[in-house]
């Protein structure tokens, strides 16, 4: 099986701009880019499988260039049902800034800013020397154009169309990059960027996109009940991703190996095989787990966050430190709690019972514990014996109500 069917093996393309593209990814040599707008911060997992796609085409001897929109992140990508909120030129740079050294960290691809060349462009040169070339049929049948001329478009939305256009036009010229890749959303401005290239400089151009990684029901992947899922380790901890990645839907798990691991076709066939054989052991989602960490932030944070996810809510837990567990539980309602008192009175104090009588109901039934220790004994009192590193507790009521306890001086 050669690159392009390995590629095709995997679900990753969708719609190809030539037959050539095929014979090209095979060969090897291909500059390339792929481009993302500076919306935040950091990438997300959803932003994942497009990257590690330019990873794969740099594995099989092919240049990446990473394009980071500081231009077109001012002006917004037309949405399908309405129009993208502006952000301040200030938060578009430092955005940039931020995910400058995310990528180069990560990936290590070579990085340009369109913001660059994109500049110093007057708007009579614009209009002359770009918008000549687009008739407004062309763009009036794109896509996401059309998906949006009920609702309205604004004349800055309709324009962002020439201006990725005017990034592969520069790109092709100063860095003989001949092809653009990126998610099936972004098809119609890369069909454009080819025709503007073509109608200026005679050549011929290529591009392809992937299909957009989804959940079962069709809706983006990367979500949690937290938001969004972030590839920077400050946002979304290695214990976080882990949860995330273990929690999949079975359906889906197999798909997300070949989109978002390097493991081999044999590889992935075997563990498809044991997971329909024992889905209840989640090897397959551990093992997308183990990759996807292991990959962004080394083996070290996968073995954490595994480590953490075993003795959280077993009686290891006091083998990890109140940092593992403060980060561990961000979206678990947090109390600042009082030692000394009896249990009773500990629950009562802290709202996690709404009366001393349900208090004495959920202990007798054993429904309360400490740290993963039951507390049956209506005298037991709450100390410093009690707390992790004379910092944390973690409460439970009842199966799945937790609580993270930090303790008040």
């Amino acid at each position: 099986m050669n690159f392009f069917e390995d590629l095709k093996w995997r679900g990753l393309i969708k719609d190809i701009s030539s037959p050539k593209i095929e014979e090209l990814l095979n060969k090897g040599g291909v500059t390339f880019y792929i481009g993302t707008d500076p919306t935040g911060d950091s990438l997300h997992i959803g932003h994942f499988s497009s990257f590690l796609m330019a990873a794969r085409l740099k594995k099989a001897g092919h240049n990446p260039i990473l394009l980071i929109g500081g231009a077109t992140g001012q002006i917004g990508d037309p949405k399908p049902t309405a129009e993208r909120a502006m952000i301040t030129k200030e938060q578009v740079s430092h955005n940039v800034d931020a995910l400058t050294k995310q990528v180069q960290k990560i990936f290590g691809f070579e990085i340009v800013n369109n913001y660059d060349w994109s500049k110093d462009i007057n708007f009579i040169d614009y209009l002359r020397d770009y918008g000549k070339y687009f008739s407004i049929n062309y763009m009036l049948d794109k896509d996401i154009i059309k998906r949006r001329i009920d609702a309205g478009i604004t004349y800055t939305e309709f324009s962002y169309m020439i201006m990725q256009s005017l990034d592969f036009l520069w790109l092709y010229e100063h860095k003989n990059c001949i092809m653009q890749v990126a998610g099936q959303d972004q098809w119609g401005n890369i069909t454009a960027g080819i025709d503007l290239i073509r109608k200026k400089t005679g050549k011929e151009v290529y591009g392809f996109t992937m299909p957009l990684i989804t959940k079962k029901d069709g809706t983006k992947f990367g979500k949690s009940e937290g938001g969004a899922i972030w590839l920077d380790i400050n946002k979304t901890s290695s214990y976080e991703l882990y949860q995330f990645f273990i929690n999949v839907e079975d359906e889906m798990v197999i798909d997300y190996l070949k989109k978002l691991t390097f493991l081999s076709k044999e590889e992935i066939l075997e563990l498809e095989k044991i997971h329909k054989e024992a889905p209840e052991k989640r090897i397959a989602h551990k093992k997308l787990a183990e990759e996807v960490i292991t990959f962004l932030h080394g083996h070290e944070e996968y073995l954490k966050a595994v480590k953490i996810s075993e003795s959280l809510f077993s009686d290891k837990v006091r083998e990890l430190t109140s940092e593992d567990i403060i980060n561990s539980l961000k979206g678990v309602p947090t109390i600042g709690v009082t030692l000394n008192n009896n249990i009773v009175d500990f629950v009562v104090n802290n709202k996690i019972c709404s009366s001393k009588r349900e208090a004495r109901e959920f202990i007798g039934a054993g429904a309360i514990s400490l740290n993963n220790k039951k507390i049956t004994d209506l005298e037991y009192v709450v100390s410093d014996k009690d707390a992790i590193d004379n910092k944390v507790m973690i409460i439970k009521k009842g199966k799945k109500n937790y609580f993270l306890g930090m303790i008040k001086n």
